[in-house]
């Protein structure tokens, strides 16, 4: 008797426990759902379409813009096959991460879907990459500015106590003094328009090149090649560089409001990214043809104004893009 009364308040204690609610998902789901992985409520998930979208643009428009010409004059035309596959792969794995995160609602990193697939051996692998990339480009970023700062103000070097600082390491200091503070935004919503400054400094220097070509005196008779067989490498990895923006994919789907349009804004951001490359890829070749430097910067005339446009629009995108 004792025995058959233990098991009905069981299987009472089970029955509630697994209530489900009207969308058959339980309400234990539910609530691990709105739960991080440290059990407090998420807050930060309140990032809108746009803004998510300003973010993702901002993370895939970045310094490789510079480079997108000289990939397509070293590939050739044919090359633009390239550019549109990488940028169909990167898109699907963008999907395929959040496919793996709307299955746990407890994976909010890349670290974290190294750990469900290969265990603690696969997050401390995964770790280790995803932080050494950041860091790579977060110091690339750096030594980008400095170059290009330095190269419009070259005596704007200092002393300090009895060291001479030149104006590239000068710039490298005070370009880190002014985007720490944006690394302090952990609030996706708020970071949004700081990505909108970087998505807007994007446009400006494709519209300045296009300027440039078409009003100040260089014109788009450059002809290029169909392909080059030898430059394909090159033209891969440079059009692979342009999309790496794939750890911040995890960051961007956790802040979203509505987590079920992530796929959404990926598509847009992809077209969109993709449309510009490939504005700027071609406009650059047919300016300057086979003769494209690695950076379209530098074949601008350095007495036109719109080529000091494009330059400080290039010190920009570091900016907004440091702390994505």
């Amino acid at each position: 008797m004792d025995r058959k009364l233990e098991y009905h308040c069981n299987l009472v204690t089970v029955t509630l426990l697994v209530d489900y609610d009207q969308e058959g998902q339980t309400l234990l789901a539910n609530e691990a759902n709105e739960l991080k992985p440290e059990g407090h409520v998420s807050k930060l998930a309140s990032t809108s379409f746009c803004k998510t979208c300003f973010n993702g643009l901002n993370a895939l428009l970045g310094v490789g813009i510079l480079s997108i010409p000289y990939a397509l004059s070293s590939g050739g035309w044919i090359s633009l096959i390239l550019l549109l596959m990488i940028a169909s792969s990167a898109l699907y794995t963008g999907l395929l991460i959040q496919r793996c995160m709307a299955m746990d609602s407890t994976i909010r990193s890349y670290p974290d879907i190294g750990d469900r697939a290969f265990g603690a051996k696969g997050r401390a692998l995964v770790s280790i990459l995803m932080h050494a990339e950041l860091y790579l480009v977060a110091t690339g970023f750096l030594i980008l500015e400095g170059d290009n700062l330095s190269y419009l103000f070259p005596k704007a070097g200092f002393e300090l106590g009895g060291y001479s600082i030149d104006a590239r390491r000068s710039f490298v200091i005070m370009v880190g003094l002014i985007i720490l503070p944006t690394v302090w935004l952990n609030n996706m919503s708020v970071l949004s328009y700081v990505s909108a400054g970087g998505v807007a400094a994007s446009l400006v220097l494709l519209c300045s090149i296009l300027w440039i070509g078409e009003f100040d005196g260089i014109g788009f008779h450059g002809k290029g090649s169909f392909v080059h067989w030898n430059g394909i490498p090159t033209a891969v990895s440079l059009y692979a560089f342009c999309y790496c923006a794939h750890p911040v994919f995890p960051t961007l789907y956790t802040s979203m409001r509505d987590q079920k349009q992530f796929s959404k804004v990926l598509v847009v951001c992809f077209f969109l990214s993709t449309l510009i490359y490939g504005l700027m890829a071609i406009s650059g070749c047919l300016m300057f043809g086979s003769e494209v430097l690695s950076q379209i910067t530098l074949n601008l005339p350095s007495d036109k104004i719109s080529s000091k446009i494009v330059i400080y629009a290039t010190l920009i995108t570091p900016i907004a893009k440091y702390a994505l």
